[in-house]
C-alpha cells in the first residue's frame, strides 16, 4: 500500500469544496476514469456528511494506492450528534456509487467509512 495523502482538517461544509478537489487530482494520479472521479468525489463528500452529522469535530481522509484509489475516512473527536434525516440518501449514494463501501462503528456510532475505486473495484 503506498499512501498518496493525508488530510486532517475540522469539518464544517466550508472544507468541502477543497477536499473534492483533492480527490479529484488523487483520482487523476491514481489513474481512475472521469466518471470514477467523479463517484469518488460524491463518496468522499457524503462520507465526511455522514461524520459531520454526527458531530464530529473534524475528520482524517487518507488516500492510499491498493489495487485501485483506497479511501479511508474517519470521525476525529467524540462523536456526539444524531443520524439526521438526510444520512439515509447519504447511505443509498455512497452503496449506489460503490459496491465496495465498509464502515465502522466505535461505540455504537458511525465512526469510519472505507472505500475503493479503480482496480479490483
Amino acid at each position: 500500500m503506498k499512501e498518496l495523502m493525508t488530510l486532517y482538517f475540522p469539518l464544517g461544509s466550508d472544507k468541502m469544496t477543497t477536499v473534492r478537489l483533492a480527490t479529484g487530482g488523487l483520482s487523476a494520479l491514481a489513474g481512475l476514469s472521469l466518471d470514477e472521479s467523479e463517484d469518488c468525489k460524491v463518496c468522499v463528500t457524503e462520507s465526511l456528511l455522514l461524520l459531520m452529522h454526527r458531530g464530529y469535530a473534524a475528520a482524517r481522509v487518507v488516500f492510499s494506492l491498493e489495487d485501485g484509489l483506497l479511501v479511508h475516512i474517519a470521525g476525529e473527536g467524540e462523536g456526539e450528534g444524531a443520524p439526521a434525516e438526510e444520512d439515509e440518501i447519504s447511505f443509498a449514494l455512497l452503496t449506489a456509487l460503490n459496491d465496495t463501501v465498509r464502515t465502522e462503528q466505535k461505540n455504537g456510532k458511525l465512526a469510519e467509512i472505507v472505500f475503493r475505486f479503480g482496480e479490483k473495484a
